[in-house]
């Protein structure tokens, strides 16, 4: 495939700035006069400029610039970096275009090994994100970050995507889970259409109680997606739907963080940024850089072969009085983190780990005689 056909180059109004030498910008190859080799590349950060699937999309084709010229200015990270900048997407004609043109540029990064990192453009665009997966012929999981749940009956793309995920034909998604919404911006019908599909839901509220908990949460998902709504307008105010209430910008980053340590997950967007709604200095932007930053970083720390045979994982046993007479849990040596195994379901149409991430918390309820939540939410999705 000629991906260079896909992309317009980095604007020369960001390349053309003085950077410092241990600058973000010189320590990756992005697409300027000539096009980046993606030969043994790990990241390609991709921009994207469509915004038909949102109202008050004042600006947003210069999302992407302005989260770039904040990007580039912040300092390497101690990793050796293989990251390329491949440019802005071309839009096609229609919406419908160009979410197939992210699809396809999606997968052909996805089978090389690729990991994209999406920046830029209206939410919706997650769905060509998602479809991306679609001939990888497994079963992936979501994570979405939103102070809302985009499942509108009759709305605009950006208030449907979600919907569209979850209904899509033919069906790929294990699981879908929600972080950070806020009740009073969420129908409860929505909300009851969540738990009787054993989807993950998380308020606001809870992710802060329980910070450590959404950790194994995003540890299953192949692929995630942020909309900058979710942060409080004081830390991001860039954006139409910006709301009072929301993470803040430090739990943004811990939360980006734990994205980019998921050995799992294989591809990242943060959608919804309008430079129009920013302040004077792009607050927004910074904020959105240093996410990339952070996931960058975690991204460079992963440490889990997720071979779990092998001498890297201490085996815990459990027993219980009831079914299941036992449950099996991992341990990492490496980063201490805890999975456990859900039996295998003989009617499975597509491949699919049976160990999934779990937390020291799971361990502990399953010794002291109950079943964790997670082990019987995972046990309810196979059938």
């Amino acid at each position: 495939m000629n991906l260079k056909s896909f992309f317009e180059p980095v604007p020369e109004i960001i390349t053309n700035q003085k950077f410092a030498h241990n600058s973000f910008y010189n320590f990756i190859h992005f697409h300027g006069e000539t096009f980046p080799d993606i030969k043994g590349v790990q990241i390609a950060i991709v921009g994207l400029s469509e915004k038909r699937g949102m109202k008050h999309a004042d600006t947003i084709e210069r999302s992407a610039i302005e989260i770039r010229e904040k990007l580039y200015h912040l300092k390497k990270g101690e990793a050796l970096y293989k990251i390329v900048d491949l440019g802005d997407l071309l839009p096609g004609e229609t919406l419908d275009e160009s979410i197939e043109i992210l699809k396809t540029v999606g997968e052909f990064l996805l089978k090389k090994q690729i990991l994209p990192i999406y920046i830029g453009g209206s939410h919706d665009l997650d769905y060509g994100q998602y479809l991306s997966y679609q001939r990888l012929k497994k079963l992936v999981s979501l994570v979405t970050v939103d102070a809302k749940i985009d499942m509108e009956e009759d709305g605009l793309p950006y208030q449907t995507h979600t919907q569209n995920i979850i209904l899509h034909q033919p069906n790929f998604l294990f699981n879908y889970s929600h972080l950070a919404y806020q009740s009073f911006l969420v129908d409860k019908d929505l909300i009851n259409v969540m738990e009787k599909l054993y989807f993950d839901h998380i308020r606001l509220g809870n992710v802060r109680a329980n910070f450590k908990e959404i950790e194994p949460i995003i540890r299953n998902a192949d692929l995630m997606s942020f909309d900058v709504c979710a942060i409080q307008s004081s830390d991001a105010p860039g954006a139409a739907d910006a709301q009072p209430f929301g993470l803040t910008g430090e739990e943004a980053c811990q939360i980006c963080r734990f994205a980019g340590m998921n050995e799992k997950l294989s591809s990242f967007g943060i959608y919804g940024y309008q430079p129009y709604y920013d302040d004077s200095r792009n607050k927004t932007a910074s904020i959105i850089a240093t996410m990339i930053w952070y996931f960058i970083e975690g991204f460079y720390d992963r440490k889990d072969s997720l071979s779990f045979k092998s001498n890297d994982y201490i085996k815990y046993t459990v027993s219980l009085d009831a079914k299941p007479s036992i449950i099996i849990f991992y341990k990492s040596k490496r980063s201490d983190k805890w999975w456990m195994e859900i039996p295998q379901n003989d009617q499975e149409k597509f491949e699919r780990t049976t160990i999934i991430p779990c937390s020291y918390k799971d361990y502990q309820m399953a010794q002291s005689g109950e079943i964790p939540e997670r082990w019987i939410n995972a046990q309810l999705k196979l059938f």
